[in-house]
């Protein structure tokens, strides 16, 4: 790899913290830095257009060539505010759900819960982030990021009509007993460097250490109240990627696999770093 290393972040808000040092803060100018949708980000790896990207975990089992990252993802411990599923019918009797074609890992989660929890295998309908119109094509809409935000998760109707609304993150964590990690940093092996984990890992710690920062910035950009910025990524995500989020990106694959929805036996790989390991 000649240059910078050319990395991929999502847009999302959740993504903040992790870059704010990348593009606020003493990491400035490390790397080639863009911004996409995380289904975006993970296409970017795959062609070759990047060398690293925040990636929806559930491409660690579709894109064999990629290691994991140690240090931070993008994760929840209980209710995550940001992955909505808003149905016409109650969780267990829904037989299609439109699903934000922004999203990958969400979706597979979803699917794994419904599966898991209700023996249920629900009819996915991609389609755009449009309340309105995904139910009207589906018995439900998952919502996923920065629009799901936008929305109010103890509503009782849409439009007229009643609706549940579920968090699937605590829907995730009550029924499995495990954090959710929804993306990690991730590279081509044929460029990793355990370089990139103290580049994340700072960049990350800035963040955390400039939250006010983000929220005067971010609250404004997307029209939503400050106090929710704050503590969406203060209190809805974790950034920590533990033993605990290893251990449920293990399972998570696994239950993907069961599902037949990736290869089975495809467990994420992590960069040896000497530091953290």
């Amino acid at each position: 790899m000649s240059g910078l290393p050319r990395v991929s972040a999502v847009s999302y808000l959740n993504t903040s913290p992790l870059v704010w040092g990348l593009t606020h803060g003493p990491q400035q100018g490390v790397v080639d830095l863009r911004f996409d949708l995380p289904a975006e980000c993970a296409d970017a790896l795959r062609s070759g257009a990047a060398d690293i990207g925040l990636v929806p975990v559930i491409e660690l089992a579709r894109q064999p060539d990629l290691v994991a990252i140690p240090g931070s993802a993008i994760a929840c411990t209980g209710p995550v505010r940001s992955i909505l599923v808003v149905s016409k019918k109650p969780l267990q009797e829904i037989e299609s759900f439109a699903a934000d074609t922004g999203s990958r890992t969400s979706v597979v989660m979803t699917e794994t819960l419904l599966a898991r929890k209700f023996g249920i295998r629900p009819e996915v309908r991609p389609h755009a982030p449009r309340l309105g119109a995904m139910l009207e094509i589906a018995d439900a809409a998952l919502i996923i990021g920065d629009p799901a935000l936008h929305l109010d998760p103890r509503m009782t109707e849409f439009e007229g009509r009643p609706v549940h609304v579920y968090d699937m993150g605590a829907e995730w964590v009550e029924t499995t007993g495990l954090p959710m990690v929804f993306a990690v940093w991730a590279a081509k092996k044929s460029v990793a460097d355990p370089r990139f984990a103290a580049i994340f890992e700072e960049s990350a710690a800035y963040g955390a250490a400039h939250i006010d920062e983000i929220v005067e910035a971010e609250a404004p950009r997307l029209g939503l109240a400050p106090e929710l910025v704050r503590e969406y990524v203060t209190r809805y995500i974790s950034y920590r990627l533990g033993e605990d989020e290893r251990k449920a990106m293990r399972f998570f694959l696994q239950a993907a696999g069961e599902l037949g929805i990736v290869e089975a036996g495809r467990d994420p790989e992590f960069l040896k770093i000497p530091a953290l390991t």
